[in-house]
């Protein structure tokens, strides 16, 4: 039997939705320790996914797309986290089943090939980087002429993008607030995409900017004030500000009280509702914690929880 840890994922910001220069999509992200998924796993003569979770379905496909014919499985989901809140649930559900398949069948699939088996990181490589490797991340994103439309993952048969940047995140805590909603998926998220893209060019470039000349060099310099500097800015600029826009007020409100309550900087990981802190000590991040958790106990709900990077991607093991 083997056991799966995978990580979940901030995704800070998609960089070009723009596409005048003949790539689309890019983004910057950075993996997490918690919440994560776990799954045991060993081989059986059918396939059966055993535990209550809204990820059932998808790891079973997940199975359905790598599993050899006439083979079977039997994965025990262990623990899950929330879907549809902006922390990759899905790709890491996916490729946690099908990284389980490829282990006990001895398949010989690289990480980018069940990514590309099950279908994920069509428009955002950052999930499947972190569940490869951790830290923080970069990705290329995409040529336009590959993948044709603005979209997101869940519409999108393009290929994984390439990391094209790569690092250990500092030991800073990170403070992740998720309320009780959910973000865009599905068909509402596409129709988003129609709506709002192509994104002003001039806006693409700051945001271009500020990852290169502000938050690359703040990871490698262990800078938190440059790094929450740069978070905060990119809250307002490109694809980004719609999807803060669409968020409910109180949602909104989460990441302006994080600044107000300690954090170098705040944001909103992909469509939300999940919002991140960064803090560079344990007494700040449960000050932050406390006026977040009490915020959303008079508002919309949720729970808050301190984490830390996860800077090795996925762990995979005999049990």
């Amino acid at each position: 039997m083997i056991r799966i840890t995978s990580p979940s994922r901030l995704h800070l910001t998609l960089i070009d939705m723009n596409a005048s220069w003949g790539r689309i999509d890019g983004g910057a992200g950075i993996s997490l320790e918690s919440p994560h998924i776990t799954i045991s796993a060993e081989k059986s003569e059918a396939i059966e996914v055993i535990g209550e979770s809204l990820l059932k379905e998808r790891i079973e496909a997940a199975v359905r797309n790598v599993l050899p014919e006439g083979q079977g499985i039997r994965i025990i989901i262990e623990e899950d986290m929330n879907t549809h809140v902006g922390l990759g649930s899905g790709t890491q559900a996916s490729l946690s089943a099908a990284a389980a398949v490829n282990e006990l069948y001895d398949l010989g699939m690289s990480v980018r090939d069940l990514a590309i088996a099950v279908g994920r990181g069509g428009t955002s490589g950052i999930g499947v980087a972190s569940f490869e490797s951790g830290g923080f991340i970069v990705d290329g994103g995409h040529r336009f002429s590959d993948k044709g439309s603005f979209s997101p993952s869940s519409a999108s048969r393009a290929d994984p993008a390439p990391v094209i940047f790569r690092h250990d995140f500092p030991d800073w805590n990170i403070v992740l607030a998720l309320p009780d909603t959910q973000g865009a998926h599905d068909a509402k998220e596409v129709d988003i995409f129609r709506k709002v893209c192509p994104i002003p060019l001039n806006e693409v470039q700051e945001v271009s900017h500020i990852i290169l000349m502000k938050m690359m060099p703040s990871i490698i310099e262990n800078d938190i004030e440059s790094f929450g500097h740069a978070v905060n800015h990119i809250q307002s600029l490109g694809f980004k500000r719609h999807e803060v826009k669409l968020q409910h007020q109180a949602v909104r409100d989460v990441m302006a009280l994080m600044q107000e309550s300690g954090a170098y900087g705040a944001g909103m990981s992909s469509f939300g509702p999940a919002v991140y802190g960064i803090v560079d000590n344990k007494e700040d991040a449960a000050y932050v914690m406390e006026d977040v958790q009490d915020h959303l106990d008079r508002t919309i709900g949720g729970r808050v929880i301190v984490t830390k990077a996860n800077n090795s991607g996925a762990d995979i093991r005999e049990v």
